[in-house]
């Protein structure tokens, strides 16, 4: 393979993963750098092979193709686990006890985007990696080789680990939206095996996401998913993004469970087992999580969002478990602390089995608070930190109560406002919080008061939702 350098678009190596849209930000050259990049970073850790998978998207097997061939050509042997979700890829690299992996995936993003989730050994590779992988691909600054390439299918494996953590308790009625996104390559070989009643849809993997976008953070792409529970009279519905590495719910009357009221419940069953322990939620997740974590006897820590920064601290401080607004879960109590929706469901379903209440009394048993949806509007890269650090001098000379770990976070009498920068898009990102209604007209008041002074406007929201 000849030595020539290669450049990648700046644009596609970002904080936790390289992304961008095929064919004009991301080709099979770049695939084929990644992989021969990423391979002698291996190498010379002394590692010698790397497992990759790939999502359903019409562009992954080109890209996996070629990454495959990149990384032989750096001396790695690579097992090919195939067509596969974003947590199987993470399950092959501890499973098969490998020293690396690359997952050829486009997560969430529309059906033109692809990209690379990448692991250095058992870790998260990001941020300072990803540069260096730029770096040294530019200098063409590679190991040569010939490593062998196997294909290799670990579904059988990889559902049998899940299982493993399921419970006995009550039949449930479940519905599942796979959202034709990857997990529909291993949900029967969980689903089929458990007690009571599943109803699948959108199993069909299609890269062209025909029924609605695989994001289960957004409302309307949950409004197929809550109808079927209504229909069928299911006690929850299951909903994954387009990679499986984040998960959506439903209860029992088509309510949608955000990431943080979830954790509220998760939370509770590792205390039992895990007592006095530390569970770490992003920036972005509500005051009701922080405060029911330390009332179940837990030590709440409020840490950066970004799915390979929580990861990373979990590590450093043996959390049992860790989880981000927006459906990214991490147990580390019986499983391996890496993102995995479906292993997050059965730990939901062993909850909702072995209690008298319902998933929607669970719900509705929580502090009622009122908080935006998350604002996200457009602040170009160069600005974007910047005026976040301006806003932050400023209330810290007003005397401010503020939690700086990410952005800011604001705390008032009222409750509280965040804004901070997105690490992978040219946005801000704001939220507030509040008792109830007037409350929350004060935090936003105080937030649009903070960002004029730095010369933006806050943009008008969607009607605001209770949760």
């Amino acid at each position: 393979m000849s030595q020539t350098a290669h450049k990648f678009n700046p644009t596609i190596l970002r904080e936790y993963d390289i992304r961008g849209i095929v064919g004009s930000t991301v080709h099979a050259a770049d695939a084929r750098a990644i992989g021969r990049t990423l391979g002698t970073m291996i190498r010379r850790k002394g590692g010698k092979r790397a497992v990759l998978g790939y999502d359903g998207r019409l562009s992954s097997p080109e890209l996996a193709a070629a990454c495959i061939d990149g990384l032989t050509s750096s001396g790695i042997d690579v097992t090919n686990i195939g067509l596969a979700a974003t947590p199987m890829l993470y399950f092959g690299v501890y499973h098969l006890d490998a020293d690396g992996g690359i997952m050829i995936t486009g997560s969430h993003n529309p059906p033109d985007y692809n990209g690379f989730k990448m692991m250095m050994g058992k870790k998260s590779f990001f941020g300072a990696d990803i540069q260096k992988l730029g770096e040294m691909a530019a200098a063409a600054d590679w190991e040569g080789g010939q490593g062998k390439a196997e294909d290799l299918n670990i579904l059988a494996d990889y559902a049998a680990r899940l299982l493993k953590d399921v419970k006995p308790g009550k039949n449930l009625k479940v519905a599942w939206d796979t959202g034709n996104g990857a997990v529909g390559v291993s949900i029967r070989a969980v689903v089929d095996k458990l007690a009571g009643e599943h109803f699948v849809l959108n199993e069909k993997v299609d890269g062209t996401f025909p029924a609605h976008h695989p994001d289960p953070t957004v409302p309307k792409n949950l409004e197929q998913l809550a109808a079927e529970v209504k229909k069928r009279g299911c006690d929850l519905g299951i909903a994954f993004d387009g990679d499986g590495d984040r998960i959506g719910a439903i209860d029992g009357k088509g309510r949608i469970l955000w990431g943080d009221q979830l954790l509220v419940l998760w939370s509770r069953d590792v205390l039992k087992t895990h007592p006095g322990a530390t569970i770490i939620a992003d920036v972005k997740a509500s005051q009701v999580l922080f405060d029911e974590i330390a009332r179940a006897g837990g030590k709440p820590m409020m840490w950066k969002t970004g799915h390979s920064l929580i990861k990373s601290k979990m590590a450093e401080v043996g959390a049992p478990l860790a989880g981000e607004m927006s459906g990214h879960i991490f147990f580390a109590d019986t499983f391996y602390g890496f993102d995995d929706a479906l292993y997050c469901a059965l730990r939901l379903l062993n909850i909702v089995a072995n209690c008298d209440q319902s998933l929607a009394d669970m719900r509705d048993g929580l502090p009622q608070l009122v908080n935006t949806p998350e604002l996200r509007f457009d602040c170009p890269d160069e600005d974007k930190f910047r005026i976040v650090e301006e806003v932050k001098a400023r209330l810290l000379k007003a005397g401010a109560r503020l939690s700086d770990i990410d952005g800011v976070r604001v705390s008032t009498g009222d409750g509280w406002w965040l804004l901070r920068a997105s690490n992978t898009q040219p946005v801000l990102v704001a939220r507030c919080e509040a008792a109830d209604d007037a409350g929350l007209e004060r935090l936003k008041v105080d937030l649009k008061a903070a960002l004029s002074a730095s010369g933006v406007t806050l943009p008008d929201e969607p009607a605001v939702g209770h949760h």
